[in-house]
C-alpha cells in the first residue's frame, strides 16, 4: 500500500477535478443540438457528479459529416504513418501526465476501485494506445506472385469514418482498444461512450486535441444508446462500427447495418466464461487466488468473468476452502480507498439485476456459500461477493450472464466432463484452464470453444494478442493485436501490366 496515497488525499483530488461535460465535435466542446443534458452519478455515493450533454441524431449527423470531410481532405488519413505515430505518442505522454486524475475520474464515474484504475485500467489504456501507435509505420502490404508481365500490389487503406460504441464496465480501456487501431490507421473516429460512464472519454478528447490530433479526426458524443448508438448504426456515411456490450444490442447493430449501407460491424459481446481445474491439481493456494480474481475483478462487471468454476468432485472441498479464504481478503467499500478491492456496481439498474439473479439462484436450489446480500454503505450500490455451490448446468445462474459479483462452483467426475461442461454455453469469449500436465494443457486448450484460453493464470492475453469470442460472444473482428487493424482498413489490389 506504500505506493498509494491516502483515501483523504484521493477524495481531495476528486473534489478539484477538472473535466469537460459537453460533446466534442470538430475540435471543440459544444452543447447537444437539442440542449438536453443527462446526469453522471457516482454509484458509490449516489451524488451527481456533473450534467453532461445528451446528444441525439442531429449531433450524430453533424459529427459524421465533419468526420467524412476530415477524412477526405487527408489532414489525418493521408498523413505519413510515422507522423500519426508521433502524434498519438504525444497523446499518450499527456495521458501519463494525467494518470492519477484519470484514475480518480474513472473511479468516481463508474464505481471501480481506484487501485484497479491506478494499476490496471489507466496504465493499460496508455500502453494499448502506445502499442498501436508503434504499429502504425510497421504494417506492410504485399506483392502477388503474378509473373514478369504484371505487378499485383495488395495495399491497405483506412476505411473512412469509424464509430466506436463503448460499454460502461471498462470505459477507458475499451476506448483504447478501439481507438488505438482505428486512429493509427488514419480513420476519422467517432466515440459513443456509455451513458453511465462518459467523463473519461470526454477528458481524453480534450487531451487528444492538445496533443495535435486534428479537428474532425476524433469526436465524442455522450448520450443515450437508443438515440446516438442507433443513429450511428443506421448512418449511411459510417463505414465501420465497433461495439462492445450485450449480445442483445449487438444483434441490433447487425440489423442497422442491413437496413442502411451494409457497414462493417465488429461485435465483442457477452460471456459465461469457465474456470476449469483438471484432476491433477492438488495445491489450491495459487489456483484460488486466480479464481477469485477471475470471478470478482471489477465486481464481476466483466465480459470474461469466470462465473462457472469447474472443479473435480474429489477436490471440491479443498478448493472451496482455499477459495473462500482468499475471497475474505478482498474488501468492499469506498472505491477511492486503495485498501478496497471491490467497489460499487455501476448503476441502480445493474444493482437490481444482480440481486434478482441472486434470488433466482436461491429459489432454484443453489446453495449460498458466502455473500448473497446487498451491502448498506451510505447511499452506494454495493453487493456482497457471492459464491454459490450445488449448482447444476440447467440453473439460470449457470447459463445467463449476470455481470456482477456472483460466481458458482460446479463439481465434475472427470476431465472430459469438465471440458464438456465448460463448452455447454451459448457464449465463447474466454476460458481459464489449470493443469500441471503439458499434454493435457494443449489438448484441452484446443477443445475449449472460446476466443482466448489462459492456462495456469487468469488473463485476457496482452496488447499483442487478439481478443474476441466464439458463438454469441463475438462477430466480425477482434480487439487488440495486429488483427484488430484489419477491420479498420480496406484491402485494395492494384494490378499493373508492365509487359509493354
Amino acid at each position: 500500500m506504500s505506493d498509494f496515497l491516502s483515501v483523504k488525499e484521493y477524495e481531495a483530488i476528486a473534489k478539484r477535478l477538472s473535466y469537460p461535460t459537453q460533446a466534442f465535435i470538430d475540435g471543440e466542446f459544444t452543447a447537444a443540438a437539442s440542449g438536453r443534458t443527462m446526469r453522471s452519478i457516482n454509484p458509490a455515493t449516489g451524488s451527481v457528479i456533473a450534467e453532461l450533454a445528451s446528444c441525439g441524431r442531429e449531433d450524430v449527423d453533424r459529427a459524421v459529416k465533419i468526420a467524412r470531410r476530415t477524412f477526405e481532405n487527408g489532414v489525418w488519413s493521408k498523413k505519413h504513418p510515422s507522423e500519426r505515430k508521433e502524434i498519438i505518442l504525444a497523446f499518450t505522454a499527456l495521458l501519463r501526465e494525467h494518470l492519477i486524475e484519470l484514475a480518480v475520474l474513472e473511479s468516481i464515474d463508474s464505481g471501480k476501485p481506484l487501485r484497479a484504475c491506478l494499476t490496471g485500467d489507466v496504465p493499460g489504456s496508455i500502453a494499448c494506445l502506445e502499442w498501436h501507435a508503434e504499429y502504425a509505420d510497421k504494417s506492410y502490404g504485399s506483392i502477388s506472385p503474378s509473373g514478369d508481365s504484371a505487378v499485383g500490389m495488395i495495399v491497405k487503406e483506412p476505411a473512412g469514418v469509424v464509430a466506436c460504441v463503448l460499454p460502461w464496465n471498462f470505459p477507458l480501456l475499451m476506448m483504447a482498444w478501439k481507438l488505438g487501431p482505428a486512429l493509427s490507421e488514419g480513420n476519422s473516429v467517432i466515440i459513443k461512450p456509455a451513458s453511465a460512464t462518459s467523463l473519461t472519454a470526454l477528458k481524453l478528447a480534450e487531451l487528444a486535441a492538445e496533443a495535435g490530433i486534428p479537428e474532425g479526426a476524433l469526436a465524442v458524443l455522450p448520450g443515450p444508446g437508443p438515440e446516438v448508438g442507433e443513429a450511428l448504426g443506421l448512418h449511411p456515411d459510417v463505414d465501420v462500427l465497433s461495439f462492445t456490450g450485450s449480445t442483445e444490442v449487438g444483434r441490433k447493430f447487425l440489423e442497422y447495418s442491413a437496413r442502411s449501407n451494409l457497414k462493417r460491424i465488429v461485435l465483442e459481446l457477452g460471456g459465461k466464461s469457465p474456470f476449469v481445474i483438471l484432476d491433477d491439481i492438488t495445491d489450491f493456494a495459487y489456483v484460488a487466488q486466480q479464481a477469485v480474481s477471475a470471478a470478482f475483478w471489477n465486481m464481476g462487471e466483466n465480459c470474461t468473468q469466470n462465473s462457472r468454476i469447474i472443479v473435480p468432485e474429489k477436490s471440491k472441498d479443498a478448493f472451496t476452502e482455499a477459495f473462500l479464504a482468499e475471497l475474505s481478503t478482498w474488501k468492499t467499500g469506498n472505491p477511492l480507498d486503495p485498501a478496497n478491492s471491490l467497489g460499487a456496481l455501476v448503476n441502480k439498474t445493474q444493482y437490481d439485476t444482480v440481486l434478482n439473479y441472486i434470488e433466482k439462484g436461491k429459489a432454484e436450489g443453489a446453495q449460498v456459500l458466502t455473500g448473497g446480500q446487498p451491502l448498506h454503505i451510505g447511499q452506494g450500490l454495493f453487493i456482497e461477493p457471492t459464491v454459490f455451490g450445488e449448482v447444476t448446468s440447467t440453473q439460470t445462474i449457470a447459463r445467463e450472464e449476470i455481470f456482477g459479483p456472483v460466481t458458482s462452483i460446479m463439481a465434475v467426475s472427470s476431465n472430459e466432463e469438465a471440458i464438456a461442461l465448460a463448452n455447454d454455453t451459448n457464449y465463447g469469449l474466454q476460458a481459464t484452464l489449470f493443469t500441471n500436465n503439458l499434454a493435457l494443457a494443449h489438448r484441452c486448450a484446443k477443445a475449449l470453444r472460446a476466443g482466448t484460453i489462459s492456462v495456469n493464470v487468469y488473463c485476457e492475453g496482452d496488447d499483442s494478442t487478439p481478443f474476441g469470442g466464439y458463438k454469441q460472444s463475438g462477430f466480425g473482428g477482434k480487439d487488440k493485436g495486429r488483427e484488430s487493424h484489419s477491420q479498420y482498413v480496406e484491402t485494395k489490389t492494384i494490378f499493373m501490366n508492365i509487359e509493354n
